[in-house]
This record gives structure tokens, C-alpha cells and sequence, in this order.
């Protein structure tokens, strides 16, 4: 009798993993809108192995389950009258499980949006402390790993993005800036679960005719954290001048990431650029970082770039090529009515610093600019053909003289409250100056010096809770005349453009018939029209040199 009873017990234990092995197990979740409204009837297709599908609807809840499902790997197809296609891949699910799979889908307005779509984030004030080079992704550091993780699902909820913007006003930045009424686009698709393509464009219209810049990138992830990518972007810059030909450009630009362990972190790449105006030049542009994680709280970085850095991202516009021709096209003079390329080197080492909500950072730096490309105002002609006028904006660019400094600086950052930022910024360092008061603009080159000169800048940046008003207040004041900004390359929270500069970004109420919102966008830079140097042009009239032109531009947005 014990014999038999242990040569069944023998057997169940035999039959038991094979049983279980074959227990079904349950897909099940919620469907809703990106508002976050239950969808009912939204069909939920689950794709497994060997051609096997099987389709449930969701209730009154948004809620499906698939049940009777063998363990394994399977996709999760979702689709609702009005919404896109959503699709979740490699969703495992174990013998005897239930896996919880939520779909949130999005109309064909919610995935391309007209106008910015990001506001500056308040919370996360640490990114800064990594960000004192350009032409690089924007590391960040945070306490919460929950919060990325929510932040990459939500990102991946929608395959597609898109943004249209429209703004107009007076730039004045000098020759291959953006034109007093522009459109810019840029659009995102995620491909194969670890592919983007991007494209981005702007179209500027003026006096003269149109210009263009458009960008095509595709970002790669790969399974150890590297993201290389690679980009083409070409521009089309027509000159006001009838005397000048149009400048265009092609850029071929990669870009990759390599982390060892926990504690170093590299970022390079290179952007090569050929350069048609007056002539043809190439020129190869490399950048870099190395940071090294003391801590949690503290990093320090060493960086190379070869260009400047722009602002548009803490004002919530897109960044990346193509996004503006004012902060992309490449720089260039002309000596003689033969082009020339401004070429930079910036070498920095830093060290950040986060004590709860503030922020300290510490770096000194060197530059070395060669052809370095300067903005002037006033009306002024190519007769002499070492002048680019603007005649659109009143503005014009000309070729500085080399230099070669050194400097520091410090910047302090203080997170107030969620809706209040506070930014101090201090700067030692050389600037172009005119060895000679009231010199000839012909002259400017072979007659300007570099000078040391200190500065300082304060920043406030918030939203106001009612109103939702996202705005941006700052002043840099500098102790004497230069041609150049002190820190040309500063990349940290401290980058502030020179004297007195507003911005806004105001939702407008009243619209909800509207789907989506509206919003009002006011840029305002050097207001008070400060730090203008005097210089006489070749027909006896004054202009004047700037380290920043006076602008005032605006426009409406419609969010999707």
C-alpha cells in the first residue's frame, strides 16, 4: 500500500510542472484618452506566437481583460474610432499570471502639435549642473528614479510628436539670422521600440526671399545605454544685398554616449559642415564631456566645444538642428568679398554642487576664437565687401579679431518654491574691446584687443499659478564696453543674454471651444538698447557695435 502511495505521489510531482507550465494566465488593463477619459469599445488585439490573436473590447470603464492566454510573449495592438493606432510590444506574460498593460491613445491633433509643446521644467533644477557645453543631450541627475521612469512611459505612449510655431518681430542678429516672420516644425517618430527619426525645419520670410533650414536625425538605442545618432541638415540663407549671392550649407553631425559603471560618463561628436557663399568652405566642428560622479550630489566635468550654446530651450522651444536659423546657421564673414568661417575652441572644467534646492557650480575655462563673427547696427553696405549687411533688420556682420583668454566663473541657483527659480551668475574673463575710442569700422578688426572685464547677472524664472504665465526675467551688466560677451560658451543655468531681457509665454483663456490651447509668446532682448559702441561706417555715418541687438519679436501658438 505505502509503495503505491509513494508511486503516486511520484507521479503527481512529475505531472505538476507540466501542468502548471500550461496554465493559461490574463492580459488586462485600461484604455484611455491623452485627457484621460475611459474609452468604451476600444478593441484590444493580442498577438502571440505561430499567427495566434485573439480580440476583446473594453467596458463602459475602459477596461479589457484577454483571458485563457498560455504563457509567453505577446503584442497588444489597441485601436478606438477617432484615436490612432496604439501598439505595446514584447509584453511577457508568465504561466498562471496576470500582466497589467495601460493604453493611453492619442487623436491625430494631440500627436502634432502646432506650437511649442514643452514649458521649462521647474522641478528639475540639477540639470543645469551637467549642461557647460553645447551640441550635446542634457545629462540629469535625479532623486526620484520613479519620476524618469513616468516620464519615459508617458513619452512612450505617443509614437509621434509634432510642433508648428510661427513668430514675428525684428531679430536683429545680423546676417544667416532668422527672418522678421518665420514657421518652424519639427516632427518625431518612434520606429522598432529603440529607433526615433526626426525631422525639424525653419521657413523665414522677409524683403527678400525665403529662407530655409530643414534636418533629418535618426537616434538609436542600444541595449548598454549608448544612443548614438546621426543628422543632415541644410540651409538656404538668401542676402538682402543684390550684391551678395545666397549662402548655402550642408552639415553632417553624429553623436554618442559611453558610460563605465556608475561613476564616468563620456558624450562626443562631431558636425562636418560645407559652407557655399562667395566661395566654398569646409569646416570640421568635434565636441565632448567627461564627467566623473564623486557623488550622488556632485560631479565634476571637464568639456569641449567648437560653438555657442543658445537659450531656447529654457524658454520651452526645441533645441535641436534646424529648430532656428539664428542658433544653428554657421557663422561667417566675408574679408574682401571672400568668405570666412569663425572657428572657436572652449576647454572648461566645472564643478557642481547640489545641496537640497540649491544649486553651486564652479568652472574656469579658456577660449580661443578665430574670424570671430560680430553683430553691428546701422545701415551699412558692401561697397568695401568686408561688411554683411542685413537690410531686413538694420544690422550687419563683421569679422573681429582673434583672441585668446582665460576666465572663471560661479553661479548660484536657488529653487524657491515650484513656481519660483532664482539664478546668480558672476564672470572674469577677456572680451573684444576697441583700443581706440571712435575708430573706423574699416579698421575694427586690425584695431580691436582683448580686455579682461568682469560681469554679473541675475535671473528669476517662474509661472504664476492662476494664470499659468510662464515668463523669464534677467540682467547681465558688465564693467565697461566690449565687443563680446564675457564666457561666450556658458552653457549652466547662469547663461543669461546681455542688460535687460523678458520673456512670456501666456496661455489665453476664453478658448476652450478650441481643441487644444492657445498661447501668446512675447521675447524681448537687450530692452533698454544698452552697451552700443560707436564706431563711424565709410560714409561718415555712426553705427554702432553690439555685444546683443536690441530685438522684439512675438506670435500666437496653437497647442494640439
Amino acid at each position: 500500500m505505502l509503495r503505491k502511495l509513494g508511486f503516486s505521489m511520484l507521479l503527481l510531482g512529475l505531472a505538476l510542472p507540466l501542468w502548471s507550465a500550461d496554465t493559461p494566465g490574463t492580459i488586462s488593463g485600461y484604455v484611455r484618452g491623452a485627457s484621460g477619459i475611459p474609452q468604451m469599445g476600444a478593441v484590444v488585439e493580442v498577438l502571440g506566437a505561430a499567427a495566434h490573436s485573439l480580440k476583446v473590447f473594453t467596458d463602459e470603464n475602459g477596461f479589457y481583460s484577454a483571458a485563457g492566454l498560455l504563457p509567453g510573449i505577446y503584442n497588444l495592438k489597441v485601436s478606438a474610432p477617432a484615436f490612432l493606432p496604439a501598439l505595446r510590444e514584447h509584453v511577457g506574460l508568465r504561466a498562471g499570471g496576470n500582466a497589467v498593460v495601460n493604453v493611453t491613445l492619442s487623436t491625430i491633433f494631440e500627436a502634432i502639435q502646432i506650437a511649442p509643446a514643452r514649458s521649462q521644467v521647474q522641478d528639475d533644477d540639477w540639470k543645469w549642473v551637467l549642461r557647460s557645453v553645447s551640441n550635446r543631450p542634457i545629462l540629469r541627475l535625479v532623486d526620484d528614479p520613479s519620476a524618469v521612469t513616468a516620464a519615459e512611459s508617458a513619452k512612450g505612449d505617443r509614437d509621434l510628436k509634432g510642433t508648428l510655431s510661427f513668430l514675428a518681430g525684428s531679430p536683429s542678429e545680423g546676417f544667416g539670422s532668422a527672418s522678421d516672420v518665420s514657421t518652424g516644425f519639427s516632427m518625431e517618430k518612434n520606429i522598432f521600440t529603440s529607433d526615433t527619426i526626426g525631422l525639424r525645419g525653419n521657413v523665414g520670410y522677409g524683403n527678400s526671399s525665403p529662407s530655409s533650414v530643414v534636418s533629418a536625425s535618426l537616434r538609436h538605442k542600444m541595449q548598454g545605454g549608448s544612443e548614438p545618432s546621426f543628422a543632415v541638415s541644410m540651409w538656404n540663407l538668401p542676402s538682402s544685398d543684390l550684391a551678395l549671392r545666397s549662402m548655402q550649407a550642408l552639415a553632417l553631425s553624429t553623436s554618442d554616449n559611453l558610460a563605465l559603471g556608475d561613476m564616468l560618463e563620456f558624450k562626443f561628436g562631431s558636425e562636418l559642415q560645407t559652407i557655399q557663399f562667395m566661395g566654398r568652405v569646409t569646416t570640421f566642428r568635434p565636441f565632448g564631456t567627461a564627467d566623473v560622479h564623486l557623488s550622488p550630489d556632485t560631479v565634476v566635468e571637464y568639456g569641449y566645444a567648437t560653438s555657442e550654446p543658445g537659450n531656447r530651450t529654457e524658454k520651452g522651444f526645441d533645441s535641436d538642428a534646424g529648430g532656428d536659423a539664428s542658433e544653428s546657421a554657421p557663422h561667417v564673414t566675408m574679408t574682401g568679398y571672400a568668405t570666412t568661417v569663425e572657428h572657436a575652441h572652449h576647454q572648461e572644467l566645472s564643478l557642481s554642487h547640489r545641496m537640497g534646492k540649491s544649486s553651486v557650480q564652479l568652472a574656469a575655462y579658456t577660449d580661443r576664437v578665430s574670424d570671430p563673427a560680430l553683430v553691428g547696427v546701422g545701415e551699412y553696405t558692401t561697397d568695401n565687401g568686408n561688411v554683411l549687411p542685413d537690410l531686413n533688420s538694420g544690422t550687419f556682420t563683421y569679422q573681429g579679431n582673434d583672441f585668446h583668454t582665460q576666465g572663471v566663473r560661479l553661479v548660484f541657483q536657488r529653487q524657491f518654491n515650484s513656481q519660483l527659480t532664482g539664478t546668480f551668475d558672476y564672470e572674469y574673463g577677456g572680451v573684444l574691446d576697441l583700443a581706440t575710442p571712435n575708430a573706423n569700422l574699416q579698421n575694427v578688426s586690425q584695431s580691436s584687443v582683448s580686455r579682461k572685464r568682469q560681469s554679473v547677472a541675475g535671473k528669476l524664472t517662474g509661472t504664476v499659478p492662476k494664470s499659468k504665465t510662464h515668463w523669464m526675467a534677467s540682467y547681465r551688466v558688465i564693467n565697461g564696453e566690449a565687443l563680446t560677451p564675457i564666457d561666450m560658451f556658458n552653457a549652466s543655468a547662469g547663461r543669461a543674454d546681455p542688460y535687460l531681457n523678458l520673456f512670456f509665454r501666456q496661455p489665453i483663456p476664453g478658448t476652450g471651444f478650441f481643441p487644444g490651447h492657445i498661447e501668446a509668446i512675447v521675447d524681448l532682448r537687450n530692452l533698454l538698447a544698452q552697451g552700443y559702441v560707436p564706431v563711424l561706417g565709410h560714409d561718415g555715418h555712426t553705427v554702432y557695435l553690439v555685444q546683443a541687438a536690441k530685438t522684439v519679436s512675438g506670435g500666437v501658438a496653437f497647442t494640439f
